[in-house]
């Protein structure tokens, strides 16, 4: 994330110094997949931990988690 962050950081200043606009939108695509292997690596992780626990824990719950990530999933399609 800290990475993430120098790279947002670092489009600012190229805006600010008006830096060719392709130049930019590399740096923005750039920060565009990293933001998405990151959300890809969190939801892996609910899938692992949140979701299998609560599905250990009642159907109902389990259910429930399924709905949420499935959600979270499309959010991210649609991205």
């Amino acid at each position: 994330m800290r990475r993430i962050e120098g790279q947002v950081r670092g489009i600012a200043r190229m805006i600010d110094e008006d830096v060719y606009c392709i130049d930019v939108l590399t740096q923005v695509s750039a920060v565009t997949k990293a933001l998405q292997a990151v959300s890809l690596a969190l939801v892996e992780d609910h899938l692992g931990h949140c979701v299998v626990d609560a599905a250990k824990a009642s159907d109902d719950a389990g259910a429930a988690k399924v709905r949420e990530a499935a959600e979270a999933i499309a959010r991210l399609v649609r991205m």
